[in-house]
Formats: structure tokens, sequence, C-alpha cells
């Protein structure tokens, strides 16, 4: 029996959850790119449902809405990377050896996740009317599928001290109060935050247009968020990796 019909659509293939990151950036690469064929962000077909002729200043408030959520979805991962070392964070494999239940671990059970599912609503107002719900959607399935993979590699390599951490800790939606008693470990802000610049630009980028309502000046924070974040993940690799 194949590994897709093992694990059911609940469950991601092993292709998927190594290209995970690559997948991602597809949705929200069909997401902005239907702009070209409908010239409507989804933020601003949003805000003319209730208003037929938006002014310049509820644009704004409908944008820098969208950046408050991708400051949150940055803030979330930058607290959650504060727990895990660099190399798992951005590392295409699964590491089956780890049990985090520090910082926000102990509210929920994938808060990286949620970071990026919280940054695709933000975001997604930039997108396009038809583009919005792909990226929101397609990402919450896509999420779904590679947490399943995820916590049945972890069921297994770690066994009861998992499975009470999944008894007590939601998958996605956070508890209001800790649901695990804290090890005592301690957060690394420096690595955290260099590690998650690239989503900390995103936030400034749509912060810098819902200002400006410019897309150049959001195009430009773009071009340095990429260069940031590529120029992190180079640091924070051995030196005899970087080649």
């Amino acid at each position: 029996m194949s590994e897709t019909r093992e694990g059911g659509w609940l469950h991601a293939t092993a292709f998927e959850f190594r290209h995970r990151f690559l997948i991602i950036s597809g949705f929200y690469a069909v997401g902005f790119g239907l702009l070209f064929f409908e010239r409507l962000t989804a933020g601003e077909a949003l805000l003319r449902v209730w208003v037929r002729d938006p002014t310049k200043g509820q644009l704004q408030a409908v944008f820098g809405a969208g950046s408050f959520l991708v400051a949150l979805a940055a803030s979330i991962r930058t607290w959650a990377s504060a727990y895990l070392p660099s190399a798992v964070v951005h590392d295409i494999e699964l590491h089956d050896e780890r049990l985090v239940a520090d910082g926000p671990y102990r509210f929920v059970r994938n808060p990286l996740y949620l970071g990026n599912l919280v940054m695709s609503l933000g975001m997604g107002l930039l997108a396009s009317r038809l583009g919005y719900p792909l990226l929101v959607l397609g990402q919450a399935i896509f999420y779904r599928r590679v947490i399943g993979r995820e916590e049945k590699e972890l069921s297994a390599s770690q066994g009861e001290s998992y499975q009470r951490f999944l008894a007590a800790v939601p998958r996605l939606f956070p508890a209001l109060s800790p649901r695990m008693p804290a090890s005592g470990k301690q957060p690394v802000w420096p690595q955290a935050l260099l590690g998650e610049a690239f989503f900390w630009i995103f936030a400034f980028a749509e912060a810098a247009f819902a200002w400006t309502l410019d897309l150049r000046v959001f195009g430009a924070f773009l071009a340095g968020g990429f260069a940031i974040y590529y120029l992190s993940v180079w640091i924070q690799r051995p030196e005899a990796q970087r080649g």
C-alpha cells in the first residue's frame, strides 16, 4: 500500500514534507499572480462589500490591519523559534528526536505553522480576490497534512511522552492558559529574530504599503526582505557548509 493511501489525506507524503517551503511559495505565487487577470486586491474587494467607493483612509485601515496580522505572525514565529535550534526551524528534514514544551509550545503544538496561517490572512489582502481563499484555505489544508505526518513520526519515536503532549496541548488553536509545565529552557532571542527576519520584513512591507498605497514601496521592502532572509540562513549555517 502506498504512503499516501496509508496516511490518507491527513498525512503529507515524504515529497510534500521535504518540499513544503517550495509548495507554500507556490500558493503565494498563484495568489498574487492572479492579479494579472484581475487588478482588484482582496483587501479592497472586502472593503467594497460595505463601502461602494472606499476612501484612501479606509484602504489604509484595511491594509494596516493586514500588516498587524503579519506582525502578529512574525511575533508568534519569533517566540517559537527562540526555543528551537535554528537548524530545526529552517531544515527540510523532520527532526523526530525533539519534543519542545516551553514558550508558545505550552499553549499550542504548532506555533510556527500557526504563525504562517496568520500571515496568510494578512498578506492575502494584497493578493487577488480569487487568490485570497486559495492562499488561506490551501495553506490550511496543506499544513494539516504536514502536521499529520509530523505527529505520526513523533508518536512513533517518542511514545508515551508525546502522547501526553498531544492530549494536553491543542494542535493549532492556542489554549488560553499553559497546558504543560515549563522545563526551564531559556529562549535565544538573537537567533530567533535573525531567523525570522524574513517575516518581519513582510510585516514592514505591508505597513509601508498601507501608509503609501504604493506597490513600488512594497516591492522595495520585499526585495530587502529576501536579501535579509537568505543572508540570515547563510550566517546560521555551519562554516563548513557556507561554501
